[in-house]
């Protein structure tokens, strides 16, 4: 009898439990290579299926197939326990219990019993344990069966046996001389490091499947990346026949470029490039990261920008140099709402969760842009979309782009992430930015390498790249809209071009309405996140034509233009803010040095409303503390309020402020994130309430509470959802998203997508839904807007209310 683990849409064709498991298992183990833990991966490989050599689950597909009006209820038969609950027989019942492979098979077996869903908690904040009610109490009517069959045709119980020793020796491996009380974090990233595996092989392996092709290849992209290097040292190679080319700063900035080709042949490690801005930073980093790919064989190189920034401006700056317009990914966001659902496609008809599941997810590139959100999601967020990517950040090159913005409730979060990529993943790691913060300053430190920074002589690098001075007005007196209006007015006279940057989405409208009434000669621009990244490279593909033109310009922007975008305004004016974000808006003005010194003015804005920005507001309190010592001795802080004394000074005092947030505490459980996901049983207040409770320790080596921090962790305050707006060739996307397109097209529509994407809070989606702005699309997956819910001056209109003739796109 063959038993079925999927039936192929097209031709009915069945694969077997076998088939599936020694295809997923050998996929695992390539993809567990990467760690020296092939056999912990493989185990969950060739497991997570077993409890599909069943009878019952042999006549719940048939069934699913045969009758599709009325298929039998989903998930109704548990095909994911069998595997943990395997494993947890062998070796986590007896006396004489061998401890690491009692590990892994809490470890493997939690990925097992998940992977439909999200991993499981040991121990929860209501003392009970997912793991065990599933591993241990739930009874499997046809578990010898299964058990049997998986013996007899996977794999025989005498070489079952050795391969979990192995595993276990992995294990003791990869722990190190640590002591048990500091395995938590390890063991941790272990987990999710092997779920990622089991997720990305099994969903791999079932997309082949369904579109009838052969088993894949890990890619190697080791001759992209040599190309890529040539291409770009041909590039740098041209800059010397530029006219240009001997002046000052451009000297400065090839030898900058040079410093990062030498400093690629140190060893992986985490290392600081602090750049000023207009320093040639992205090609820099790009050489560093394709140099460094090459000698130490590096898989991908991934650029992590903050939530932000203009993602597009850089991806499309390295597309031009490495002449490469399909390997490049752009990761904005996920499109795609991820559930914790029984997934299994059952019925011989692909669902469209289970199309959407299978399109291709996976970060398989080269080279990668994606956000800070993305990154940490990646990480620490519920559901399997995300964790998918984790184990692809292995061997690899992580770029971080104004490293300074990582989110304050993310930071130790953030260090815990990167610690780990260094020490067992084998990456390598570029902190790149002008105002490095002090993330070896906080408690759960980063363990940045001894002599870090790539740039030598740093302090006289910031004194060439001099081209502003930083004018303070907000300790003299406030500003509201109309007098700042007045202000921008005197100023405009005086030059062509005039960049405001305000904190909130509101006071920037509303300035830019005003500026409006008042001009009719001069071009003015407005600049947010409601407006998707299409549209804002629209945007400033006018405003650099206007400013290479010399026309008079006035550009209202949020604080999304401050970092990865090439523009150069003569002057800017700042809203008060944190060090970092002054220093970046001044980076917008004489970018190049084209105009001597000119000024960057920073003003208090009374009618911004930071209430929940505490972040923004806790930054500006610190920074305005540091204006007011230079206001009473201008030599304080290294003479420079941009000085990199300045900036360690704002960072100690910015975190020390913040000090009770890094950690992540979730107010609704009174607990730090860290602890629900890295405390051992001695260090966990949830086990100590449980022991005196039970009057026993719980019969595990880990307590750990995964599913639960998944479930409360987020990067941005409020929850925000993607949708696809009517942009341009957004029109065409949605409309093909909406038909019922192969796995393939799919994958292709979601990359397209990400350039027509805003994100929405819930109630922002609210409104619209109750103004009819929004429209869903395959089972309420995909959300996109309808037209009239999107303005070509500020994207997103909640009011739904849109003249649609006005959409000159």
């Amino acid at each position: 009898m063959n038993f079925i683990a999927h039936i192929r849409e097209s031709d009915k064709q069945i694969q077997t439990v076998e088939e599936h498991l020694l295809a997923v298992k050998e996929l695992s183990e390539t993809y567990g290579e990467k760690l020296g833990i092939k056999h912990l991966t493989g185990l969950a490989g060739m497991l997570h299926d077993m409890g599909k050599y069943s009878n019952e689950f042999r006549n719940y597909i048939l069934e699913a197939v045969n009758n599709h009006n009325a298929p039998p209820k989903r998930g109704s038969v548990d095909h994911s326990t069998a595997g943990g609950k395997l494993l947890y027989e062998l070796y986590h019942i007896g006396k004489n219990i061998n401890p690491y492979k009692a590990i892994v098979a809490e470890v493997v077996g939690n990925a097992i019993i998940s992977h439909h869903s999200y991993l499981q908690d040991f121990l929860s904040p209501d003392l009970e344990s997912n793991y065990l009610k599933r591993v241990r109490d739930k009874e499997l009517s046809e578990y010898v069966k299964s058990k049997e069959t998986f013996f007899k045709y996977v794999m025989n119980e005498t070489d079952f046996h050795s391969y979990v020793q192995k595993a276990a020796e992995e294990l003791e491996q990869f722990l190190g001389k640590e002591t048990p009380d500091n395995w938590g974090r390890q063991l941790m990233f272990l987990t999710k490091f092997i779920f990622s595996v089991l997720i990305d092989a099994d969903r791999t392996n079932t997309r082949l499947f369904e579109e009838n092709k052969s088993d894949p290849s890990v890619k190697n992209y080791k001759k992209l990346i040599d190309t890529y290097y040539n291409r770009l040292m041909k590039k740098i190679e041209s800059f010397k026949s530029h006219p240009q080319a001997n002046n000052p700063i451009n000297l400065l900035r090839a030898r900058m470029s040079d410093q990062c080709d030498q400093f690629a042949e140190n060893p992986s490690g985490i290392y600081t490039l602090s750049i000023p801005t207009g320093g040639g930073k992205t090609l820099a980093s790009l050489r560093y990261a394709l140099k460094h790919a090459k000698l130490y064989n590096k898989k991908r190189i991934i650029y992590v920008v903050p939530f932000t920034t203009i993602i597009e401006q850089n991806a499309e700056e390295v597309r031009k140099i490495l002449l490469d317009e399909v390997n490049i990914l752009e990761h904005h966001s996920n499109v795609i709402e991820d559930e914790n659902v029984d997934d299994e496609n059952l019925s011989g008809r692909m669902s469209v969760h289970q199309r959407l599941k299978l399109a291709k997810d996976n970060w398989d590139s080269p080279i990668i842009f994606t956000t800070m959100v993305q990154f940490l999601n990646v990480f620490y967020a519920k559901g399997s979309r995300y964790i998918r990517r984790l184990h692809n950040l292995s061997e690899s090159v992580i770029i971080f782009d104004e490293v300074q913005k990582v989110p304050i409730s993310c930071v130790s979060l953030f260090n815990h992430a990167l610690n780990y990529l260094k020490e067992y993943a084998q990456s390598s790691i570029i902190l790149c930015t002008a105002t490095q913060p002090a993330l070896d300053f906080v408690e759960h430190k980063l363990e940045i390498n001894t002599e870090a920074e790539i740039i030598r002589n740093l302090e006289e690098v910031i004194e060439a790249f001099k081209r502003v001075e930083i004018v303070d007005l907000a300790t003299k007196e406030s500003y509201d809209n109309n007098k700042l209006a007045d202000f921008i007015e005197t100023k405009i006279e005086e030059v062509q071009s005039v960049l405001v940057i305000l904190n909130t989405k509101t006071v920037v409208k509303n300035l830019y309405n005003l500026l409006k009434e008042r001009y009719k000669g001069i071009s003015i621009y407005h600049l947010s996140t409601s407006m998707c990244a299409a549209h804002r490279n629209t945007i400033f593909d006018e405003i650099r034509s206007k400013l290479k033109k010399g026309d008079k310009i006035i550009c209202i922007s949020t604080q999304l233009i401050e970092a990865g975008v090439d523009v150069s305004f003569e002057c800017v004016i700042r809203s008060l803010a944190g060090l970092d974000s002054i220093a970046q808006a001044a980076g917008r003005c004489n970018r190049h040095g084209e105009k001597g010194i000119k000024n960057v003015y920073v003003i208090d804005h009374v009618e911004e409303n930071l209430d929940r920005l505490n972040e923004i507001k806790i930054g500006k309190e610190v920074s305005k503390k540091i204006l007011m010592d230079r206001k009473r001795d201008p030599l304080s802080h290294g003479g420079n309020i941009l000085s990199k004394q300045a900036m360690e000074k704002y960072f100690q005092e910015y975190y020390t402020e913040l000090n009770s947030n890094l950690n992540f505490f979730i107010r609704k459980l009174q607990r730090e994130m860290t602890e629900l996901l890295t405390a051992m049983k001695d260090q966990s207040s949830y086990h100590r309430a449980y022991r005196n409770r039970e009057g026993r320790n719980l019969p595990l080596f880990l307590v750990n509470s995964y599913g639960t921090a998944g479930k409360y962790f987020h990067v941005i305050d409020k929850e925000t959802t993607s949708v696809i707006v009517p942009y341009s060739k957004g029109k065409d996307i949605i409309s093909e998203i909406s038909s019922n397109g192969s796995i393939s097209d799919l994958t292709s529509l979601l990359r397209k997508a990400q350039q027509y994407t805003i994100n929405l809070y819930k109630n922002e989606l609210d409104n619209l839904s109750k103004n009819g702005g929004i429209v869903s699309y395959l089972d309420g997956k995909i959300f996109a807007l309808k037209e009239g819910a999107y303005n070509k001056e500020f994207g997103l209109n909640i009011e739904n209310d849109s003249v649609l003739d006005s959409l000159v796109f």
